[in-house]
């Protein structure tokens, strides 16, 4: 027979597994689920949106903590991806080449940017109905073996 504390640790899982794996697939979708994310201001060759290496997909953790869920990246870039903001980026000094031929070097500096929110992980309208869905189907199972027990 499952307990209380059972029933809160199987619920608490569900929604680990579920939302990680809805999560994972907002990378596939390129929206926080229907809500699709604003295109790159100028093309970039290299993969998909916010797919470039695939690593800030991959970085997403996800633990149960205490009585809630929580997803965590070690990727320093992927607040800003998730949540959108401006900010500035360190440019080191390097060389390049001119259309030319001829090598020049670029001396380091800084560079302000705006990032467009791009949203992967999250709360919402989707979120809340996954989580909904698993508390209920956990509930019907609680109370099925509860119906059986008393039964017997």
């Amino acid at each position: 027979m499952i307990d209380g504390e059972q029933l809160k640790r199987n619920i608490l899982n569900d929604m680990r597994v579920e939302l990680s794996e809805e999560f994972d697939r907002n990378f596939e979708r390129k929206a926080f689920f229907t809500d699709k994310w604003k295109p790159r201001a100028y093309k970039y060759p290299k993969g998909s949106l916010l797919m470039v290496t695939g690593t800030m997909r991959r970085s997403i953790k996800t633990e149960v903590r205490g009585d809630g869920v929580r997803f965590s990246s070690a990727v320093p870039y992927a607040a800003i991806h998730n949540e959108g903001g401006s900010g500035t980026k360190s440019v080191r000094q390097h060389t390049r080449t001119s259309k030319k031929g001829k090598p020049y070097t670029v001396k380091a500096h800084t560079r302000k940017f705006n990032m467009p929110k791009r949203q992967f992980v999250g709360d919402g309208k989707r979120t809340q109905e996954i989580i909904k869905g698993i508390i209920e189907d956990n509930l019907a199972d609680f109370n099925g073996q509860l119906t059986k027990f008393i039964r017997k």
